[in-house]
């Protein structure tokens, strides 16, 4: 009887001497993951759910949000529903100036990506001729919001000459086909379906529009990153990884695409030819970002340099040239 009290005295000092020698907030609690639907942008988030990236790195990940635009996956993360996320740059700037979410962007995920298409018109041959025209976009404030005004401009076409209106992208090609909208401009692979569906044709490209133009990035709030350093820093070596195997094995990663996206293989690889996947994050091009967000007021910022240095955390990045 008594060698049992021992021993069972002895298993609760181990147990308590285990408990006690575990980190604060050790507790492992999943990582949760936000991406966008069927944006091919975050291909790089998909190669390391599908290689097991994450779980090398001894991460435990959950997909905790598949969102169809970016402003409302910022407002999930303002609910505290996340922990990091694949999103569009300008949606996140915006979010974050306006105070409405706390997040730092670790990584880049590509730079260009996006495309104009409009409908199959012969006479239609360039901007200038979408005076009077009904253009989408997936959200006031997103990449492809500015990159549209940008070429407006870029045409000399007051934006007041277009009529923009807001669709998610799983919704743009029925509104082009039906004759709703005379064009949209999206995230890849919504164009390339577009044209593999022969439902419209390309415009331009977003690169014609503003040269390896920053997209998405990988964010995460504030708070897990000062809890958590090292889970964060882990799930950027998982994304450098996943970028890395993207350039080195395209095929394998066409394949994941075309699982994750359920699109045929013809669309995807038109779509990632527009696509450059990268993790070296663009700082003059986060900078441009913030000063055309500030022109349209959707945001205000007193510095845009120092906003910059603040919102754009490099930390976990291997040693590279930032541009």
């Amino acid at each position: 009887m008594r060698l049992k009290l021992i021993i069972i005295g002895l298993g609760v000092l181990v147990l308590s001497l285990l408990v006690q020698g575990l980190p604060e907030g050790a507790e492992k609690k999943p990582i949760r993951l936000a991406y966008l639907q069927n944006d091919i942008h975050h291909l790089a988030c998909w190669v390391a759910l599908e290689k097991g990236f994450y779980t090398q790195e001894g991460l435990e990940v959950k997909v905790a949000g598949i969102f169809k635009a970016g402003p409302e996956l910022m407002t999930a993360f303002s609910a505290g529903a996340l922990d990091m996320a694949y999103v569009g740059e300008a949606p996140a700037t915006t979010a974050v100036a306006n105070k409405t979410a706390k997040v730092v962007v670790l990584a880049q995920v590509n730079t260009e990506g996006s495309v104009l298409v409009v409908r199959k018109e012969p006479r239609w041959q360039s901007l200038a001729d979408m005076a009077g025209r009904t253009l989408a976009v997936p959200g006031h404030g997103t990449v492809q919001d500015l990159l549209l005004r940008k070429a407006l401009l870029q045409a000399k076409l007051d934006p007041k000459q277009v009529a923009i209106l807001v669709l998610k992208p799983p919704e743009m090609i029925g509104a082009l086909r039906s004759g709703d909208i005379d064009g949209f401009i999206a995230w890849e692979p919504f164009p390339a379906k577009a044209l593999t569906l022969e439902a419209g044709k390309i415009l331009t490209h977003s690169r014609e529009i503003w040269k390896d133009h920053p997209c998405c990035v990988l964010v995460a709030d504030t708070r897990f990153l000062e809890a958590q350093p090292e889970q964060a820093r882990k799930m950027v070596k998982a994304h450098v990884r996943a970028t890395e195997f993207i350039g080195q094995y395209p095929q394998e990663a066409r394949q994941i695409a075309v699982k994750f996206t359920g699109m045929d293989e013809k669309t995807i690889d038109l779509a990632m030819k527009h696509v450059h996947y990268t993790y070296a994050i663009s700082v003059e091009g986060e900078k441009e970002f913030v000063e055309f967000l500030a022109k349209l007021k959707y945001i205000t910022v007193e510095d845009s340099r120092l906003f910059t240095q603040q919102f754009l955390n490099p930390q976990f990045l291997p040693e590279m040239p930032r541009k």
